[in-house]
């Protein structure tokens, strides 16, 4: 009966909520940049659910840490203009390549070998950023719709130190409710049927491998799998990464012809399944993980039918959803990046330019954040005492 646990069981389904009504339109759109038919594009959303749901049970239960996989969204968002001069076969071909390149950075342990010299605090100052806009939204749609998002907020500040394992589950029963009785819940069209793969052919073409291919791996490796062992650092957990990452990029190998054209480490929606809100005892937090697994699942057996369910809820209801679900761990990551005096600027430059959103090479801001910082960082370490000394001798002659 643990397994059943209420807060396990809505963790993992606020966390794929969240995901697929965030970003599965750019789904849509990519695969349609590619020239797939609806039953290609239904195949894509049955090889991402089948991949990410898989791969998350697996790894959760293996480690027993809440690690959660995803697609990558800011490649998918690269794909949508990148795909438009290529064939559909030489897309699956990019796919294979770029999960190709995932797959070797795991296994030569290149990628865990980087991560290690990143500081407790710049990881939680990263995490902290990339979530901060979560919250925010709260108050931002709370104008919208006042009584929808203020009900929600109301119940969370009324029972949070009440019933702290069932707040989230209460929170989106709220919603769920208000949405309800406001005729909000858009479920008219909603009609269900089974994906089923379809294999293409990969086409392997150099230069679009070269174009399109090299910038979908960077862009996954730097925009996800970096914030993604960052939560899971800022989180407690010390799993050893080599094997996460080989992992995604396995299964990318594997879904490519299907449709599966980059699989990662989950950051936001990991943070859900790995904050309190998720279960008190950390240990257990990884049953969180299982369920949205489960979910997944269910996301890609039954493809589009499910990506029309979630959208059926109101934009404002999930925004809220994700940002009172988040706000634990956003201020634990922040706690965590400023404890340490003598790391809280570095820290604080990671948080402020991952907050910011800047968008630089085709590259995310969680990037450019742990690049400044760590520049930061070192230079606070090593080249300002080195300064120091100079400056004093100097002085002293």
């Amino acid at each position: 009966m643990r397994f059943f646990s209420v807060s396990h069981i809505c963790a993992g389904f606020v966390a794929v909520l969240v995901g697929y009504t965030s970003a599965a339109v750019i789904i849509f759109q990519a695969a349609e940049a590619a020239g797939a038919s609806p039953v290609q594009i239904s195949s894509w959303l049955w090889a991402l659910g089948i991949g990410m749901g898989v791969s998350s049970i697996g790894l959760s239960l293996y480690f027993r840490t809440p690690i959660l996989t995803a697609w990558s969204t800011p490649g998918a968002a690269l794909l949508v203009t990148a795909l438009s001069a290529t064939s559909l076969n030489e897309a699956v071909g990019i796919f294979i390549f770029s999960s190709s390149l995932i797959l070797l950075c795991g296994i030569t342990g290149w990628f865990e070998k980087i991560m290690r010299h990143v500081p407790a605090s710049l990881a939680g100052g990263m995490l902290a950023g990339v979530l901060l806009q979560f919250g925010m939204d709260i108050f931002k749609v709370l104008d919208d719709e006042f009584l929808l998002v203020g009900g929600m907020l109301a119940v969370y500040m009324l029972f949070k130190q009440v019933l702290p394992r069932y707040v989230i589950p209460l929170v989106l029963l709220t919603g769920g409710g208000v949405a309800f009785f406001q005729g909000q819940l858009q479920l008219d069209n909603l009609s269900w049927q089974l994906s089923a793969p379809v294999w293409v052919t990969p086409d392997f073409s150099l230069a679009q491998l070269i174009g399109v291919g090299i910038p979908l791996f960077i862009v996954t490796m730097a925009s996800q799998n970096v914030p993604g062992v960052a939560a899971l650092r800022a989180n407690g957990y010390q799993t050893p990464v080599s094997p996460l990452i080989s992992c995604t990029g396995f299964t990318g190998v594997v879904l490519a012809p299907f449709g599966g054209f980059a699989f990662n480490l989950a950051a936001i929606t990991a943070a859900i399944c790995q904050g309190k809100e998720a279960g008190v005892d950390p240990d257990r937090r990884y049953l969180a993980s299982v369920w949205a697994g489960g979910f997944y699942l269910l996301t890609g057996i039954f493809g589009a039918s499910v990506v029309a369910l979630f959208a059926a809820f109101p934009t404002e209801l999930v925004m809220a959803l994700a940002g009172l679900a988040l706000l634990g761990t956003i201020g634990n990551s922040l706690s965590a990046s400023l404890a340490d005096h003598h790391e809280r600027e570095a820290a604080l430059l990671t948080f402020l330019v991952t907050a910011s959103g800047i968008n630089l090479a085709g590259i995310g801001s969680a990037f450019w954040g742990l690049v400044i910082g760590l520049l930061a960082y070192h230079l606070q370490k090593s080249v300002a005492p080195e300064i120091r000394k100079a400056y004093i001798a100097r002085q002293s002659t």
